[in-house]
């Protein structure tokens, strides 16, 4: 009796086994196949389209008049172009407002690699290059604020005034903490990835905005939009980015007019006021706006709001170029006489 129960034990520990080894074959076998999907570019705007680039294809939206100051807007991590939807119709009328989904996000193209900051931001120069924008207003939210800083670094006449929109620091200030982070963990966070629920998109998705806020069900749609390599390399470019040097240290070291903007009610930023601070402190030509009651995304929850803070600040640079048309044209205008004269029989 003993001896087949014995048996028996022995039996059932070999099928546990066995099935451990078939589950840990069917992790690993996910975490190759998820970590290596890609996605080409796709139009998912009607006001959008793509611009082929040597880095990627990037979906842009371009509106407003060509001709007026331009208004850049970058977006945050695992969002699009949508996040700046009750923004643009608000800026469109006195700027020209270039909006871009940045590689691996919205409607842009998903590779494997190509996710740090700084090629990110070489991908947005190739774009405006493109569009012929310059001397523009930056605006970076959240993921986007590096993106915009390392655009300014290197290519600063791209870039005439900074917005920063609740980026903290490093992450000395704040992270998603240890749940937030399993999904970027190896094996995994793929198998989490392939099996995620909208309810788990959801409640991911709460800690960008002011607790209470609804979640939009197009915010949702650009998460799935994403692929892994995307998700999990767009999340540790900030991480490489700030290592090297804070936020604050490195847009004090631009040398332009720049603003950072953050919610009081941040969920990301354990002390939002003092992650705030920290940029006021880093240099004078640092404005810092606390808005009250906006949590991680003002220019969702508040973006009336956040659309007359970006005017006030991008009017100073429109101002600027029409001083630089206006001492251009002079300059020109007695060459243009001498011409004149010359040219008579």
């Amino acid at each position: 009796m003993a001896a087949r129960v014995t048996a028996a034990v022995g039996r059932s520990g070999k099928i546990a086994i066995g099935l451990v080894l078939v589950f840990a074959v069917l992790l690993g076998l996910n975490a190759l196949v998820t970590g290596a999907e890609t996605r080409s570019a796709d139009v998912t705007r009607p006001d959008g389209r793509i611009l082929g680039l040597r880095g990627g294809e990037l979906q842009a939206v371009d509106r407003g008049p060509r001709g007026a100051s331009p208004v850049v807007l970058i977006h945050c991590f695992t969002c699009a172009i949508d996040w700046w939807d009750g923004m643009i119709p608000r800026l469109e009328d006195d700027h020209r407002v270039v909006a871009l989904d940045l590689l691996g996000h919205g409607g842009s193209e998903k590779p494997k690699s190509g996710y740090s900051i700084e090629s990110q931001a070489a991908l947005v120069a190739e774009a405006l290059g493109r569009l012929d924008v310059r001397d523009a207003t930056v605006v970076g939210h959240s993921l986007g604020g590096p993106i915009a800083v390392a655009l300014a670094e290197r290519s600063p006449r791209l870039v005439d005034r900074l917005i920063v929109i609740d980026t903290v620091p490093d992450l000395d200030y704040g992270d998603v903490g240890f749940i937030g982070e399993l999904p970027f963990q190896p094996v995994i966070g793929e198998a989490l990835w392939r099996v995620k629920p909208e309810f788990s998109i959801r409640d991911g998705l709460e800690i960008a905005f002011a607790p209470g806020f609804e979640v939009p069900d197009e915010f949702i749609e650009d998460v799935r939009r994403m692929t892994y390599s995307a998700y999990s390399g767009s999340h540790d470019a900030f991480e490489e980015y700030t290592d090297e040097m804070s936020m604050p240290e490195r847009v004090a070291t631009l040398g332009i007019p720049a603003l950072a903007i953050m919610g009081s009610e941040e969920q990301i930023a354990d002390d939002p006021r003092a992650a705030l601070a920290a940029y006021g402190k880093a240099s004078e030509r640092i404005k810092t706006i606390l808005m009250p009651g906006a949590g991680h995304s003002p220019n969702v929850e508040r973006p009336s709001e956040t659309a007359a803070i970006v005017l006030r600040f991008a009017a100073k640079a429109a101002r600027g170029a029409r001083r630089s048309e206006r001492r251009r044209g002079k300059m020109q205008e007695p060459l243009q006489k001498h011409d004149a004269v010359r040219k008579r029989p």
